[in-house]
């Protein structure tokens, strides 16, 4: 297989490369990432020699990189995404840019180039909040911030270029993923990184808020899982089944450090701060997929990686 993956500096796709190349040695893979701020070359230091392995500095909106590129590839996973939901509220634009105009240049070339399978990844966060039950792929989107909106324009799009055109494409929605290299914006690296500078951990509004959570490595797992077997023209939710109020990951994050709750200031909540998120994944684990890390684990995990990887992080937060 030649795999073209986009925004593979990126948390979740630096973690899905490591997992390719050590899974499959024989597959070749194509990074394209802009090195925006989240783009980090240190992510994938130990493959960058890896002769299986080609790292493209360049941005999805450029269309004679990414036909270029399109013209080696056989298969897409699109992770490249402007993604920090409170950035989107202050300047929504690089988020329409990448997200939307982003994902259609790579669509346009995966159909000019014939690519045999494009998995589009997106975000739970395009359902909106719910107060009971859970989404299942076929509900309406109703995104709240510019971010979510600008994902579901992307899932529309792609969906459209299936739909219109027959492009193989895929529709993944994941619930939150936390795990080592992820910048220290998010939730977990910002809160464990915080207490090891000594400085607090700002809880928005009362902390009830509440999300499902996946070990990035688990949904590294899942999109190769379905890149394999899944069918084409789908929509697959993937989610951890571990639903936590922020609160909850807080003090759990706080006790792991053996830090007390004097460390935790409340803070004027976000605009339009969705109250639960929460997938039905039911279609993919029929297929055969689940999640293999249990929460508490992982998260142990997460925080232990955070205490012995002060030279990844630190250098972000100046």
């Amino acid at each position: 297989m030649k795999l073209l993956v986009t925004g593979g500096l990126g948390f979740i796709g630096s973690n899905f490369i490591r997992h390719m190349l050590v899974k499959y040695p024989g597959y070749e893979i194509i990074n394209l990432d802009k090195e925006t701020y989240a783009g980090n070359p240190d992510n994938l230091k130990d493959i960058e020699k890896n002769p299986n392995y080609t790292f493209i500095r360049g941005d999805i909106c450029d269309s004679k990189v990414v036909n270029k590129l399109m013209e080696k590839a056989d298969h897409v996973v699109h992770f490249a995404a402007e993604s920090h939901v409170d950035r989107s509220i202050e300047d929504a634009s690089v988020f329409v840019k990448t997200n939307v105009l982003g994902t259609f240049t790579l669509l346009d070339a995966a159909l000019r180039h014939n690519v045999r399978k494009f998995i589009h990844i997106s975000t739970d966060e395009v359902y909106g909040s719910i107060t009971r039950g859970s989404f299942v792929e076929t509900d309406i989107l109703t995104p709240s911030s510019p971010y979510s909106s600008s994902k579901a324009g992307s899932d529309l799009l792609a969906q459209s270029y299936f739909i219109t055109h027959k492009l193989p494409v895929i529709i993944t929605r994941c619930t939150n993923n936390f795990g080592p290299y992820q910048y220290p914006e998010k939730l977990i690296p910002l809160f464990i990184t915080n207490v090891l500078e000594n400085r607090k951990v700002p809880v928005y509004g009362t902390g009830k808020n509440v999300r499902d959570w996946i070990y990035v490595l688990d949904h590294c797992k899942a999109v190769d899982f379905i890149l394999h077997q899944g069918s084409i023209g789908e929509i697959y939710n993937i989610g951890g089944g571990a639903e936590k109020t922020n609160i909850e990951i807080t003090k759990r994050i706080l006790e792991m450090l053996k830090v007390d709750g004097s460390m935790i200031e409340y803070v004027k909540d976000r605009p339009g701060h969705d109250l639960r998120y929460s997938l039905d994944c039911s279609k993919l684990t029929l297929l055969g997929w689940k999640p293999e890390h249990d929460f508490d684990e992982a998260l142990a995990h997460t925080v232990k990686w955070y205490v012995e990887n002060r030279w990844w992080w630190e250098k972000l937060k100046r």
